[in-house]
């Protein structure tokens, strides 16, 4: 993959919805990553040339997204987050135009079509009308027209919207195939943690239209912030309230598992002297490697 924008910036009036960022993403797969109105959206439709920003620069596979959006198009495929059908049309139809649009010869788009419908599971409804489709299928058909004329990179936005569990995890394993197997690029955007984690070794995490972390997602557990995971007997109100009161965060697991967010500069021994002073044993305390929530949930809380 290769994106890069410099001190972009973009508003809806008075609202800054990317405030001067800057990136370099070079991996196989990006997880784009942020609450709702982070940004997220906004940077994609930037890059696809559907915005113009009111200052910076980017390039996509090396191509200006402000000069040369028609040439940015015909080389990435994009899942877009709403549903995009043409009432009437079958998926074959509707596919195979679609690559058409992407400059395939009507021929070898229909049978790319073919080829892509059965990729993802809609062999069996391929002459149905899309109109008629689930919205777990609307999905699958969505990726599917992204792959049609076989790019070098694609914009996942929201891949897994609206669907149940078992058809989250099927389109994330094809998500998976398509980086590992077949040589594709991806970009995805997604406020779904597990999805990014799932799919993702490179993370951007957005905030409020800023960049709240960026790296390799085992780099960035190991060096933007310490977990402790620890169990205690006797009464620990007091002893929590203290952490706090020392901008410690303090969470318990459903499994009673106490998970202690410690801040830079500080020292595990604190919390053995804090315990001792309120008469908390702790039984079980270890360092814990994060998962890409507790990531998240740190970055964007200290972000702003």
């Amino acid at each position: 993959m290769s994106i890069e924008v410099h001190d972009l910036q973009f508003s809806y009036g008075d609202l800054t919805a990317l405030d001067k960022i800057s990136l370099n993403m070079k991996d196989r797969a990006v997880g784009l990553l942020g609450p709702n109105g982070a940004g997220k959206s906004t940077l994609i439709r930037i890059l696809l040339g559907f915005l113009a920003p009111d200052f910076g620069e980017g390039r996509v596979l090396g191509y200006d997204i402000t000069t040369q959006q028609d040439v940015i198009r015909r080389k990435i495929g994009y899942m877009p987050e709403d549903d995009c059908i043409i009432p009437g049309m079958d998926g074959v139809s509707f596919v195979s135009y679609l690559g058409e649009l992407s400059g395939m010869p009507r021929q070898d788009a229909i049978q790319r079509a073919h080829e892509v419908l059965f990729y993802v599971g809609l062999e069996e409804s391929r002459y149905r009308l899309i109109d008629t489709y689930s919205g777990g299928m609307r999905q699958r058909l969505k990726l599917a027209q992204s792959l049609v004329h076989d790019p070098q990179l694609i914009f996942l936005d929201e891949p897994t919207s609206s669907l149940d569990p078992k058809g989250r995890n099927e389109i994330l394993d094809l998500i998976l195939d398509i980086s590992t197997n077949h040589g594709i690029n991806l970009l995805i955007s997604s406020h779904i943690l597990s999805d990014i984690e799932k799919t993702c070794s490179f993370v951007v995490i957005l905030d409020r239209g800023k960049i709240a972390a960026e790296g390799n997602l085992n780099d960035l557990r190991k060096v933007k912030y310490s977990l402790y995971e620890l169990r205690t007997k006797g009464s620990a109100e007091v002893f929590f309230q203290k952490l706090g009161n020392l901008k410690y965060k303090v969470e318990e697991t459903e499994e009673g598992i106490i998970k202690i967010y410690m801040p830079p500069g500080r020292s595990p021994q604190e919390i053995f002297s804090l315990a001792g002073e309120e008469s908390v044993q702790i039984r079980h305390f270890k360092k814990s490697q994060t998962s890409l929530e507790d990531l998240f949930a740190s970055v964007v809380e200290h972000s702003g």
